[in-house]
């Protein structure tokens, strides 16, 4: 069974917060622990080829999987044959294979991999030298990771980090710095951008300036804005959304950005799969108010293939503020 993510965890420090935070610190500093010293003794593979490593410093819905869209597309349009490689979290096949979305589901090769693969070369791999390797081998430049900012297996020629630059309505980022599980921490902040070669701070559409506070923690580190752009308008008439995503709270904001007209929202835990009966109940729950049903690109591709004529796909794409600071970090890799 999958956990929806907390909205307490983006609580900031000295605000109120459930007492179960502070009953789960010991488990945080055991996770920061053990996650520093895997760190530490590692010796990164390296597959021959540059890998740029995309990761966050917290659990989920950061924004991760349009930036390694974006970087793909735009390393190919400079003529270099960039493939992309994720662990497939969520799908039973270990890999290394090529995902092709005419053979596998979600099922077998996690969400994320099967959406992205839709139009670009995707690896999944639970080892990841091992699915490097395969991508080299395949022709690959240049290999652009989905997550693996806290895996040491791989050598990395670029470590970006991707952090959700929202901070309204009470959330922050970080909330109050805790580690998994009191918190959204992957490890101490800190801790994880010494590792970083560039922040990507994701801000919401109507949000015109990052905000000052945020920035001051990444320090001398430099700072891509990027937004989720969406690829056309949301359908017309009155919609039933659901998503099934890190933070779908996010998705209804979007949707009533863009002019949705939103009936009701339906949010589910990152990577939840819809049982029949479920997508059976949002179906009549739309009918009853005369809605179209309406998700993420993500989440449609987790969908059973009988629903996805009845559901339409709302996508989005990232979309740097300052390409050519862009284009620089990726000239040091592919001149």
């Amino acid at each position: 069974m999958k956990l929806g993510t907390p909205r307490w965890w983006y609580v900031r420090k000295g605000a109120p917060a459930p007492m179960i935070r502070a009953l789960l610190r010991p488990v945080s500093w055991i996770w920061a622990y053990v996650t520093a010293s895997k760190i530490a003794g590692a010796t990164p593979f390296d597959p021959g080829v540059p890998v740029i490593c995309v990761g966050n410093l917290t659990v989920g819905g950061a924004g991760k999987t349009p930036i390694v869209r974006e970087l793909i597309e735009r390393l190919t349009r400079r003529g270099v044959v960039a493939q992309g490689l994720a662990r497939g979290y969520g799908g039973r096949l270990k890999g290394p294979l090529k995902v092709d979305p005419a053979r596998h589901t979600a099922a077998e090769v996690g969400d994320e991999p099967l959406m992205l693969a839709s139009g670009l070369p995707i690896w999944v791999s639970r080892d990841r030298p091992a699915g490097a390797r395969a991508a080299a081998r395949d022709g690959a430049q240049v290999i652009v990771m989905d997550d693996g900012h806290q895996n040491p297996s791989l050598k990395k020629a670029l470590s970006l980090v991707v952090v959700d630059g929202e901070t309204r309505h009470g959330e922050w980022p970080f909330g109050d710095g805790a580690v998994f599980p009191a918190g959204p921490m992957r490890e101490p902040l800190a801790r994880g951008l010494e590792r970083a070669d560039a922040v990507v701070l994701m801000l919401p559409a109507d949000v015109a300036i990052a905000d000052a506070e945020l920035l001051a923690l990444f320090g001398s580190k430099p700072v891509l804005i990027a937004r989720l752009e969406p690829v056309g308008p949301p359908p017309p008439g009155p919609q039933l959304a659901f998503a099934g995503v890190g933070k779908p709270w996010k998705v209804e904001r979007s949707l009533k950005a863009a002019g949705c007209e939103l009936i009701d929202f339906a949010g589910f835990p990152d990577h939840a799969g819809y049982a029949e009966d479920t997508l059976k109940a949002l179906e009549a729950h739309a009918r009853a108010h005369g809605a179209g049903l309406l998700t993420t690109e993500k989440d449609w591709a987790r969908l059973p293939s009988q629903w996805r004529g009845k559901v339409v796909s709302w996508p989005v794409r990232a979309k740097f503020e300052d390409e050519t600071a862009l284009d620089r970090l990726l000239d040091v890799l592919v001149p």
